[in-house]
């Protein structure tokens, strides 16, 4: 994977096969500590220690298409190369809580690619999960809970082409007014 999106494209869908019913996604970016910091919570069903320990093993996978599961071990990877890390907390019926460090001007980190596509993605697909996206850039936050958007449609799906855009472009014009200095 060559964008962080894309990484918690694969991180959400891993925790809506674990049969999470919220989501919580958030990204910090601190200029002073030069770190960028990726958070990723869920209520799934959890794993028992011993399946924690295989989860950054590439060739440990709970799916049944593949015999391989690089999503973790591929975003560890990339968090290390420019002197991150990733931490894993999890735990059977609590669900799973990921933390993956970068260093935000690093040579090597990825870019943030299509998060705007992304996040509409995971609500295209998931209607019925709470999603919670959170960006904070210094003092700056941007934040999308998908049920105070679903409070405000009333009975229009969250997942109507017409409202995925908007949400595509809440998201994109969010991002940038917090990367605009003041």
């Amino acid at each position: 994977m060559r964008e962080l999106a894309l990484h918690i494209l694969d991180i959400a869908e891993n925790s809506t096969r674990a049969g999470a019913r919220r989501i919580e996604m958030g990204m910090e970016e601190d200029r002073e500590a030069d770190l960028l910091t990726l958070e990723i919570s869920d209520d799934g069903v959890g794993m028992d220690p011993e399946t924690m320990s295989k989860a950054l093993d590439p060739f440990y996978t709970t799916k049944k298409v593949r015999r391989v599961g690089l999503g973790l071990p591929m975003l560890a990877q990339a968090a290390e190369r420019t002197g991150g890390r990733l931490t894993l907390v999890s735990e059977p019926g609590r669900g799973t809580q990921l933390k993956v460090s970068f260093g935000l001007t690093h040579l090597d980190r990825q870019p943030l690619g299509d998060l705007p596509g992304v996040i509409a993605t995971l609500i295209a697909g998931n209607p019925d999960i709470a999603f919670t996206y959170r960006h904070r850039r210094g003092d700056r936050v941007f934040e999308l809970k998908t049920e105070e958007l679903k409070r405000e449609l009333g009975d229009v799906p969250i997942n109507h082409i017409e409202v995925l855009k908007y949400i595509r472009q809440s998201v994109k014009d969010g991002l940038h007014d917090i990367a605009s200095e003041a």
